[in-house]
């Protein structure tokens, strides 16, 4: 039998050639890291407020949010996705777009209506059983976008759900965890999955030989905690999109077109149709923490 197409994903991506063995994300895709320091400036706020001094970024690339959160006075610890985690995490633990590289088992349903594991070379192969059909039924049953005719996808999710909660596992009393990503919930699963590429910064054919960035989105609500949008918890960390008043171009040039400039890097953090339509799943250690992040994160 072809292998199926998560462990041809799990190669091409972090295989010895693979493409994160070779490739700078950056030259890819642009995440909200990319898209202003004001993203980066956010966390730090919400570290402070939850009186944390260290950071964990996991899926931390080529360090960009960590130079943020350093120039603010946090400490981070950098963490990649084929790195061990520690036995404890402590602080505030950020993974953003972290999960959606996680390869997951991608299903499609034959012409009787029953889901099968697609294979590398994107064609159907044996039946979904057990867990995974297990995982299925309870996160994307037929019920929700319909569907389970023939030729729609799925992602099955449970290597995302078994990755965050190895994270959440280890958190130490105080911390926190934000799982950031594009995703979807039950109620509202796309009917033919999300799986697909990027290279050079244009969306491409999910092939798995190891030429293109292979993703796909995140079942937020199978992962547990609490889920707000980007834009709702950017916004009550104090990102805003607001233009400058056109008064202040007359008496500080300078500080009207940074203030402008600021404010468009605000607006694409928040567009609902962007970066701002992302989730946050965040879970604390403890009471005490979650009610604290509660309050910090509600606009």
């Amino acid at each position: 039998m072809t292998e199926t197409f998560r462990a041809a994903w799990q190669q091409a991506l972090y295989g010895p050639d693979g493409f994160y063995r070779r490739e700078r994300p950056a030259a890819h895709f642009r995440t909200s890291v990319h898209a202003s320091p004001l993203f980066g400036q956010a966390i730090a706020r919400l570290a402070r407020e939850l009186d944390l001094d260290q950071v964990v970024d996991l899926g931390a690339g080529s360090g960009e949010l960590g130079k943020v959160l350093r120039a603010g006075g946090l400490s981070v610890l950098d963490i990649e996705l084929d790195d061990e985690l520690p036995d404890r995490l402590s602080g505030l633990v950020i993974a953003n777009e972290w999960l959606d590289n996680v390869p997951c088992e991608v299903v499609e349903w034959d012409d009787e209506g029953v889901p099968r594991y697609l294979l590398a070379d994107l064609t159907p192969g044996p039946v979904v059983e057990g867990n995974d059909l297990h995982w299925l039924e309870q996160w994307w049953p037929p019920t929700t976008a319909a569907p389970g005719r023939p030729g729609d996808r799925a992602e099955i999710g449970s290597t995302r759900d078994q990755s965050w909660a190895a994270v959440v596992g280890r958190l130490a009393r105080g911390s926190l965890a934000i799982a950031i990503d594009y995703g979807h919930l039950r109620s509202s699963r796309p009917p033919y999955g999300t799986l697909t590429g990027f290279r050079s910064g244009r969306e491409c054919s999910p092939i798995p030989d190891g030429s293109c960035d292979i993703t796909a989105h995140v079942a937020l609500d199978s992962l547990g905690g609490t889920i707000v949008r980007q834009r709702d918890a950017l916004r009550a960390l104090g990102v805003s999109g607001a233009r400058p008043s056109l008064d202040l171009a007359q008496t500080d040039p300078m500080r009207y077109l940074s203030e402008l400039s600021s404010a468009g890097e605000a607006a694409e953090l928040l567009d609902p149709s962007g970066l701002g339509g992302f989730g946050w799943v965040w879970t604390a250690a403890d009471a005490d923490t979650e009610r604290r992040a509660a309050r910090a994160l509600s606009a």
